[in-house]
């Protein structure tokens, strides 16, 4: 007969012997996995390429496939259809534009049209999911996890919704968490009392060190700093802040810029401008004293944190998460402009002790010129060397814990099928 358990294997068995052959069992044994994102901000994809990696390097028996929700909802997107604007470039022009105030009251809107396409979405995931058949589907994105559950209940149930918060904490409501039958995987404390509180399994929330990073964060690095400095026209001497506000970058860049060069500080930034080539050119063009270093889209974050001492930005939990990776303590904002979803990231940065959060950038000279008081800095790069965060490499063997639990539900029915059999044969002989 043949056995299939879990999707794990199948092996055949004649005269009670396993006549599959090592390379079918091995193909058997892979699993498909499939990695939600959306490219609202660049942190979703960000997370699940960087998952995606260190399962690949890890050797895990598994098929990774990123999909995009942009993709998948293309074709019942009103905005795009109304606009010619794509849902999630909604949020790339806000960022971009500085239109985020009032973003309390733009979160309950933006949930209403959600629930209005509810049934369209889940329509779409299941013909999809029908198609694909994923052993495990993995959420990198807030908001749709509950039509997510919906789908895979009706096209596939038992198969695991794992959905890993990008935040350090939830917005509730219906934001990350919803009160249903699926695994979270949180990167703080707080995420994980939320969860709880939600009525969410205990057994089914589970918590990593942080939030994910690339894999090239961890790596360790020879580099003459002085000298790299100098080669892109710093002071090799000077401390030095990276300012970046994620991939899309901002035109809060330049104030920054000038409010510390007016301040006459001994520092030199180095500004990373993503996307915003406007941000870019301005910065390029500024009349200043102070040294600066203006670059666009980069990849090679990691490489410009590491001539670093100190980090300016908005409370993004990547961007927060990558300085103190990089041991770099931080100094960002929070107002009204502060994204709704990101204003305990601030509080949770002086929860840390590990920077500073000004009401606006105005106040930026007083919180560089405390920060950079050597008593004062010593501490706060003490405390941010001290945030260890190897979720990147933690949650990889949770998702196969997650697997193993799944595997072991299912085998003790066929365990308890089978075992009569057994028993009545044993004894015959």
């Amino acid at each position: 007969m043949v056995l299939q358990v879990a999707g794990e294997f199948d092996a055949t068995h004649s005269n009670g012997s396993i006549g599959a052959s090592a390379g079918a069992w091995r193909k058997a044994m892979r699993r498909a996995i499939e990695f939600i994102y959306i490219d609202s901000g660049g942190g979703h994809r960000a997370a699940a390429q960087a998952l995606a990696e260190v399962i690949e390097r890890q050797q895990r028996p598994w098929d990774v496939h990123m999909v995009s929700i942009q993709d998948l909802f293309d074709s019942i997107d009103v905005v795009r259809k109304s606009t010619g604007i794509p849902f999630q470039d909604i949020y790339n022009i806000m960022l971009r534009r500085g239109w985020t105030v009032g973003s309390a009251q733009l979160v309950p809107l933006m949930h209403a049209v959600i629930r209005l396409l509810h049934g369209s979405q889940v329509k779409v995931l299941t013909r999809h999911w029908a198609e694909t058949r994923p052993d495990m589907v993995v959420s990198l994105i807030p908001h749709y996890n509950r039509a997510f559950q919906a789908a895979l209940e009706s096209v596939s149930p038992g198969t695991p919704l794992v959905t890993v918060l990008t935040d350090i904490a939830d917005y509730p409501p219906h934001f990350w968490l919803e009160r249903q039958s699926q695994y979270v995987i949180c990167g703080s404390r707080r995420a994980v009392a939320q969860a709880r509180a939600l009525g969410l399994d205990p057994a089914h929330v589970l918590e990593a060190s942080g939030m994910i990073l690339n894999p090239r964060f961890y790596q360790p690095r020879a580099l003459d700093r002085s000298r790299e400095r100098e080669r892109l026209g710093l002071d090799p001497e000077r401390l030095t802040g990276v300012v970046l506000f994620g991939g899309e970058g901002s035109l809060e860049m330049v104030k920054i810029a000038r409010v510390l060069d007016a301040a006459g500080l001994p520092t030199q930034l180095i500004l990373l401008c993503g996307r915003h080539q406007e941000a870019a050119r301005a910065l390029r063009a500024m009349p200043r004293g102070m040294p600066l270093r203006v670059e666009g889209f980069t990849r090679e974050v990691p490489h410009f944190m590491a001539l670093a001492d100190y980090f300016i930005g908005k409370p993004g939990p990547g961007s927060i998460s990558e300085a103190l990776a990089m041991r770099l303590p931080v100094v960002v904002e929070r107002n009204a402009w502060t994204l709704v979803h990101e204003r305990y990231n601030a509080d949770w940065v002086r929860e840390q002790g590990v920077g500073l959060v000004v009401g606006s950038f105005s106040d930026l000279p007083a919180a560089v010129r405390e920060l950079l008081d050597p008593v004062r800095y010593r501490g706060y790069r003490e405390r941010a060397a001290a945030v260890r965060n190897s979720a990147v490499f933690e949650i990889p063997e949770m998702l196969a814990e997650i697997f193993q639990r799944k595997d072991r539900a299912l085998r003790l029915p066929l365990l308890a099928a089978e075992t009569p059999k057994r028993s009545a044969h044993w004894a015959a002989s």
